[in-house]
């Protein structure tokens, strides 16, 4: 059975973002050595859509997508990185940029490729298409865990995870704790989007189906391209949905062998994208997970922006 009360993080820079009940917090180590958070409250309509299966899963991509990064840029700003800390303006146009350059990479040009290669089988289109993806996603994480800010910050992943499941597993939220506890966690960010790449071939090989049931796909490159690109972000909600249920159930069914096998390369990535974190780490991760299940914390300020 499920535990009714579910949390979530991501790493960010010198700190680490948690989700609960409560509110979005993130944690920061600054240069001095004192840790600060950022709260943002979280009322019963926001944890409305939390509950509501397959929606949820696309809120879990935005906090992915936005929220993340604009608590990326907060946290670095925070932990005196930028020499500039950056205004509202600036951080939208970050994420503007970043969801272009995404959905560029990782969405057109595996499309367009696929398409070209194989412009006759449609399934073997989004195969070929789904494994572009997943090469440039994989060789990107692999790329960038060799700069020592990085695998600063996958430290901090590992941070968050341990905390997680020291909370899970019901323990007192001490950084001595959360160090016993394992940094692989089935809920992973990373491993929800390993999984995403996956179910998007089902998904799109099923739309591009039906599609040319009724339609001619068009052969055009530009045409090919709009339409490639109208298809695929209409139905990332939906691809979104399906992984994050899928990766919900396979969390708590790990006994099962079907869940087993479909949580294991995400489990395998995180050997990559988190690292051993000391208890300076730990302690950070603590502070944002306690803030976000509403509890008060004394070893920390908050900060306001």
């Amino acid at each position: 059975m499920e535990k009714k009360l579910v949390v979530g993080g991501q790493a960010v820079v010198e700190g680490v973002m948690m989700r609960g009940p409560k509110a979005i917090a993130t944690a920061v180590r600054k240069q001095d050595g004192s840790i600060v958070y950022k709260k943002i409250a979280l009322n019963e309509k926001n944890n409305k859509w939390l509950k509501i299966p397959f929606v949820r899963g696309v809120l879990a991509l935005y906090d992915a997508m936005v929220v993340g990064t604009k608590e990326l840029i907060f946290a670095s700003n925070q932990a005196g990185l930028e020499e500039e800390k950056m205004n509202d303006k600036e951080i939208k146009g970050t994420v503007a940029i970043s969801i272009l350059l995404g959905v560029g990479l990782f969405m057109v040009l595996p499309s367009f490729i696929g398409s070209h290669v194989f412009r006759e089988n449609r399934l073997l289109a989004n195969v070929l298409e789904a494994a572009i993806r997943l090469v440039l996603f994989l060789g990107y994480i692999w790329g960038i865990s060799f700069f020592k800010d990085i695998k600063r910050v996958f430290e901090y992943h590992g941070a968050e995870h341990k905390s997680i499941m020291a909370f899970e597993q019901e323990k007192e939220l001490t950084p001595k704790n959360a160090k016993e506890c394992t940094r692989f966690h089935p809920r992973c960010g990373t491993s929800f989007l390993l999984l995403v790449m996956f179910i998007s071939i089902l998904v799109f090989s099923t739309v591009d189906v039906l599609f040319s049931t009724f339609f001619t796909i068009p052969q055009n490159p530009l045409l090919l391209i709009l339409y490639k690109l109208v298809t695929r972000v209409l139905f990332v909600p939906l691809v979104a949905g399906i992984s994050y249920e899928l990766q919900r159930w396979t969390s708590y069914h790990l006994d099962n062998v079907f869940a087993g096998l479909i949580a294991k390369p995400g489990l395998l990535l995180q050997k990559i994208t988190t690292s051993e974190p000391d208890e300076s780490q730990l302690e950070v991760a603590i502070v944002a997970l306690n803030v976000a299940l509403g509890k008060e914390v004394d070893n920390a300020t908050e900060v306001f922006e």
